[in-house]
């Protein structure tokens, strides 16, 4: 099978480009294949788009945003063994607490870093918390409280496709650049900076070593809005002026030519929902626990996956492997044991449909509802197709190993 299979918990996903530390290497874009017709049924006129009916209104406003917002952002140096990094963040509150992204303040020296604000004030600040999982830290400075201008945080799950996002960071080191895109996708996963216990080896493999795997990073916003290095941990904005992501990583295959990633239209921003429930955590602990599953799964299903494995529906979340004494296992969820068509696709697993009620019609509606909800020790209920039959199974969910 060509698709790479997803754990919740255990992922297998190659991890875009990181948008932060110059130097980062992005993953190929396989070529797209050929459009479908769009033209409109005879039956079904086509959607009108309307121009906006006043440009300099729409110009004002995004001055006026980032002019509210600019002071809030902010410029991370890091030097590590390996030479020096640049990456943003934002200001979380007025005790000196800046979000940025584990991977840019990843190995910088005794935790410190330097925090350069747009009013020209520097100052050094400590690492006090991080999320592998995420890809989340909290920065702590000593600063004025003239220097510090919390940004608003947003509610994620509000935001539609299509919607204007404004994004603020210090691409390739040009301090407080602004850029305006779209959202052109949600509920996207990628690779976490966490990585997790490799899997058993393959019967009949011996000793061979397996590749190291990753656990998933769910609810993942993608949008169009030019993100390249130096952008990782800056925030992404509505245009209410709310912060409705951390600006993450992109998917590129162009380079600079000192071989730096360039935006190709595709970047990540981690939603803000994730902020809300873990930065808090990350500020009073220095770390945040995940819920724990303990399955792998696929990000979706072909047609062809869906008829080798006779599935009576289309949707859901298809149980591959279940990692042995994890929750899921304890609570009786089945993987795929019956070769099918498709070498490396087991039939005969579970389909979870549903968890505590809400629909899942793909690996990220089971994953973000997880992370957005749940804590090690809470129990969830799996709705799952087994067979034709569909049945509850109650599962206690763990912490991530």
């Amino acid at each position: 099978m060509n698709k790479n299979r997803i754990l919740v918990g255990l992922a297998v996903i190659v991890l875009a480009a990181m948008a932060c530390q110059i130097g980062s290497a992005p993953i190929a874009v396989p070529p797209a294949s050929a459009p479908q017709s769009s033209a409109p049924s005879s039956s079904q006129p086509p959607i009108q788009v309307q121009a906006p009916n006043n440009p300099a209104a729409a110009q004002d406003a995004l001055e006026a945003l980032y002019q509210n917002a600019i002071p809030g952002v902010v410029a991370i140096q890091v030097t590590t063994a390996q030479g020096g990094a640049l990456g943003s963040g934002f200001v979380y509150d007025t005790q000196g607490d800046i979000i940025t992204n584990y991977h840019v303040v990843q190995g910088a020296q005794n935790n410190k870093v330097e925090v350069d604000f747009n009013s020209g004030y520097k100052t050094y600040g400590t690492v006090i918390g991080t999320d592998l999982d995420s890809d989340l830290a909290i920065v702590k400075v000593n600063a004025p409280a003239s220097e510090l201008h919390p940004l608003t945080i947003g509610d994620s799950s509000q935001v539609k496709v299509g919607q204007t996002v404004v994004a603020i960071g210090n691409p390739f080191g040009f301090n407080g650049t602004m850029t305006v895109g779209i959202v052109s996708g949600l509920g996207r996963t990628l690779d976490s900076e966490h990585a997790a216990p490799n899997a058993p080896s393959t019967p009949g493999s011996g000793s061979q070593a397996q590749p190291q795997t990753f656990f998933t990073a769910g609810d993942i916003i993608q949008t169009d809005a030019a993100i390249n290095p130096g952008n990782s941990g800056g925030p992404l904005f509505n245009l209410n002026g709310e912060v409705i992501g951390v600006n993450r990583a992109i998917q590129t295959t162009n380079f600079t030519s000192t071989g730096e990633p360039v935006n190709s239209g595709i970047g990540f921003a981690i939603a803000s929902n994730i902020l809300k429930r873990v930065v808090p955590t990350l500020i009073s602990s220095g770390k945040y626990d995940y819920p724990y599953l303990g399955i792998s799964s696929l990000p979706s299903l072909s047609l062809d996956e869906i008829q080798a494995l006779g599935l009576t529906q289309d949707t859901g979340a298809y149980v591959t492997d279940v990692a042995a004494g994890g929750p899921a296992d304890k609570a009786g969820i089945k993987a795929g044991t019956q070769p099918t068509s498709i070498q490396g696709l087991n039939a005969g697993g579970d389909l979870i449909v549903a968890i505590d009620g809400h629909p899942v019609l793909q690996f990220d509606d089971l994953l973000a509802y997880l992370i957005e909800n749940k804590s090690p020790g809470d129990t969830v209920v799996l709705t799952v197709l087994r067979g034709t039959q569909k049945q509850d199974i109650t599962v206690t969910l763990g912490k991530r190993p």
